[in-house]
Formats: C-alpha cells, sequence, structure tokens
C-alpha cells in the first residue's frame, strides 16, 4: 500500500466513518480495510485525533502554525542577544 498523506481534517472524516460501519456491524479490520488505511494506522490516529471535530482540527492547525512563528521569533532574538553579547565582550 503507498503512503498517502492525509490532512488532520481527512484523517477525522475516515475515524467517523469507520465508526460509521463499526455501527452498522463490520468489524474493524474490515472498515479499516475499506477505507484504504491500517489497523495499526487507524489506532494511531484514533489515538492522536480521536475526540476532534473539525473545528477543532482546524484551530489546531492555525495553533501550530502560530506556534512555529513565534519559535522562528524566538530563535531570532537569541541569535541577537548573543551577537550583542559577543561585541559587547570584545576590548577594541
Amino acid at each position: 500500500m503507498a503512503r498517502k498523506n492525509y490532512t488532520v481534517e481527512q484523517i477525522i472524516v475516515k475515524l467517523r466513518k469507520i465508526e460509521v460501519l463499526c455501527g452498522q456491524g463490520r468489524t474493524i479490520a474490515e472498515a479499516v480495510r475499506q477505507e484504504d488505511i491500517t489497523e495499526q494506522t487507524y489506532y494511531r490516529w484514533r489515538k492522536q485525533y480521536g475526540a476532534m471535530s473539525s473545528d477543532d482540527a482546524k484551530k489546531l492547525k492555525m495553533l501550530e502554525k502560530e506556534n512555529a512563528r513565534l519559535k522562528r521569533i524566538i530563535a531570532n532574538q537569541a541569535l541577537d542577544i548573543e551577537v550583542l553579547k559577543d561585541v559587547t565582550s570584545k576590548n577594541f
């Protein structure tokens, strides 16, 4: 099976479809096979995204983006501080 990259929204939709199929009497193995994922992937996704809705997924994506931006800002500030310390510690 080829590796596919799914968005968080797509993962949540697949998890809900599998829940519906299991509710109709299918086993988890049959349901995940129908959705073209492995059982291991299903359980990993369920652990990570199980209680999440689509709105929560969008908020998560937005927060991750903001977090990455803030980390870049902090890294740049730390670099600036180190450069200033280097400059002020040298005797000219």
